[in-house]
């Protein structure tokens, strides 16, 4: 089971940026992919951004423009642009998804197996 931790988010205002990393402790050299999610108090988790491993990305809608998801050997990041106060909860890194051929990465958790711990990411 590849551990995944990570670092990064923290607080800023609207319209500033935020980055979320999450380092992988090893990368897989099958095909698989990753993905980002968060979840706001009293909220369901939901899906912001996910990427397979030829490099295909998937955006929810409430993201799209502002968010870049990238990964880089076994660091997955995500970058987050013009950040609104509903960008607000605890993110976190996902793996070993769902390869779904003709369709890209998945944006629902029940698609992913691995989990790390979240990072806090409050926008004001």
């Amino acid at each position: 089971h590849v551990q995944l931790v990570e670092s990064g988010g923290g607080s800023a205002q609207a319209g500033g940026s935020l980055r979320v990393s999450c380092s992988a402790s090893r990368n897989s050299k099958r095909r698989h992919c990753m993905g980002w999610f968060r979840q706001a108090p009293g909220k369901e988790r939901e899906g912001v951004a996910s990427i397979d491993s030829d490099g295909t990305v998937h955006y929810a809608d409430s993201v799209k423009g502002r968010f870049t998801i990238s990964k880089v050997k076994d660091t997955l990041s995500l970058q987050m642009n013009d950040v609104k106060p509903e960008d607000t909860g605890l993110y976190y890194c996902a793996a070993e998804g769902a390869i779904y051929y003709g369709n890209p990465p998945p944006l629902e958790h029940y698609e992913y197996s691995n989990w790390g711990q979240g990072t806090q990411v409050t926008v004001s």
